[in-house]
């Protein structure tokens, strides 16, 4: 990986001198699929999906990017370009990317000053990240970005206005949804989506509602084979959000993605009452520093200790209803998963013929299930003639998939072979190559915009009236 560094002023005429590169023309936000026209800009990178855009080669990405940060010791920095080097590095089919490095505390304003590019990558600490977002739309830039892009109301206040301003600069923002690239995740909305199957989405109830997802999580863990050092803002929820705040925005796409496809979602009218509840996960100094490789916590995590041990509102619930289906969401965060266990999910959905579930567990070895349930009132016989009626329309345009029992009464395993499943680090060039489709086409989905509203005003309002209760 060839990296050129510019800190501070002293670079600032050798930030002109681009290396070689596909498209040396003057940049554009206009789109037209040419090779090499989407210059990427990776605005303070913090978390390493910042780097998961740049695993593979796209012909429509050119090989020069642009990196501003604050400092070169910052330690996304230095994971964001390990992972490029590797990437670069690898034996097969390895990566040509040239990192343009900027670091100095006006990063920010040096990238929107030179402009190097025409999209920005953010992913990275949260605080500032709907700033970032505002300000590289009011500079015409194109913004593909992690999530979450809000984590309190003050931010969400911005992302609505920052959406209002892209229209009319006639730019695009982007949230990376990865999950809706996942093989399980592509099934099950097949499923849900065939009326004579799935029926309806029932109403629910608050306390049997008719979706329900859990999503268990650890601090600690190895990603790609390698322990995953998070910085030590990862730990402070006014940086990189509770955990109602970020997970659930996954989990909230989906079931808009799912359940209600290609329709807006206006949260000023279609979500019902929220209610929320949050608490803590407790980390010792040991289990601190292993995690960030700091030997002392920061200043910014004082406020978060009880004596020597640092509390995190890392975990919580969400309650709430869409277009009178209620809905619950729970995100848990521990600090490591117990030997031979993982990261843990279950959901349920339910319909007025058919509830699907999706389970992540031990018994599962802690690979995705679905599981197709035949509720009570529905002979059997009816229930497994509709879905394999419904299966032999799937296999259309994915053979692979079938289903068996499980020997629990009317429930049936929906196989999708592991072989034609794909991880959730390649799901991010699907992300990318839809977005360059986006705009190069000029056709992205009108009801994109209001459901990312929708889902952030749900996720903020969540931690809102978790505090409020916390006062009562």
């Amino acid at each position: 990986m060839k990296i050129y560094w510019i800190v501070g002023a002293i670079g600032l005429a050798l930030f002109s001198c681009n290396p070689k590169s596909k498209d040396s023309a003057r940049n554009t936000t206009t789109f037209t699929g040419k090779e090499g026209e989407a210059k990427l800009i990776v605005l303070a990178p913090g978390h390493f999906h910042a780097s998961l855009l740049q695993k593979s080669w796209m012909p429509q990405v050119n090989d020069s990017v642009y990196i501003y940060a604050v400092s070169p010791d910052d330690t996304g920095l230095k994971q964001y370009l390990s992972a490029i080097k590797s990437f670069n590095n690898r034996k097969k089919v390895p990566t040509d990317w040239k990192e343009i490095v900027y670091t100095g505390s006006d990063f920010q304003k040096k990238m929107l000053d030179n402009q190097k590019g025409n999209i920005v990558i953010l992913a990275g600490n949260n605080r500032e990240k709907t700033e970032y977002i505002f300000n590289a739309i009011e500079a015409g830039l194109h913004v593909l970005s992690d999530k979450p892009m809000a984590i309190n109301r003050e931010n969400f206040l911005l992302l609505e206005k920052a959406y209002a301003n892209a229209k009319n600069r006639h730019v695009q923002v982007y949230d990376m949804m990865t999950e809706r690239y996942d093989m399980l995740n592509i099934i099950e909305k097949e499923l849900i989506n065939d009326n004579e199957f799935f029926g309806q989405l029932q109403p629910g109830t608050p306390e049997a509602p008719a979706v329900y997802m859990e999503s268990i999580h650890h601090f600690y863990k190895e990603v790609s084979g390698a322990p995953l050092i998070r910085p030590a803002w990862f730990y402070d929820v006014e940086q990189q959000g509770e955990g109602i705040a970020d997970i659930t925005t996954h989990l909230i796409d989906l079931l808009f993605w799912k359940c209600f496809p290609d329709q807006a979602i206006d949260y000023r009218q279609d979500i019902g009452t929220i209610t929320a509840t949050h608490w803590t996960t407790d980390l010792n100094l040991e289990q601190f520093t292993r995690s960030t490789q700091e030997t002392t916590y920061p200043d910014y995590l004082q406020k978060y200790l009880d004596n020597s041990t640092l509390k995190v509102y890392a975990n919580g619930t969400i309650h709430f209803n869409v277009r009178n289906h209620q809905v619950s969401l729970k995100v848990i965060w521990n600090y490591q998963a117990p030997e031979g266990s993982s990261d843990m999910f279950m959901a349920e959905m339910k319909g007025t013929k058919a509830i699907l579930r999706t389970v992540q567990g031990k018994e599962q070895n802690f690979m995705k299930q679905l599981y197709a349930q035949q509720p009570e009132g529905i002979d059997e016989k009816v229930f497994v003639g509709i879905l394999q009626k419904t299966i032999d329309k799937i296999k259309t345009n994915y053979p692979f998939v079938s289903y068996s029992p499980t020997g629990n009464k009317g429930e049936y395993l929906i196989n999708i072979p592991e072989e034609n499943r794909e991880g959730h680090e390649s799901h991010f060039k699907y992300v990318a190559e839809s977005f360059f489709g986006f705009l190069v086409n000029r056709n992205m989905p009108e009801w994109e915009t209001p459901n990312t509203l929708a889902k952030y005003y749900i996720t903020t309002k969540a931690v809102e009236v978790a505090k409020e209760k916390d006062r009562e």
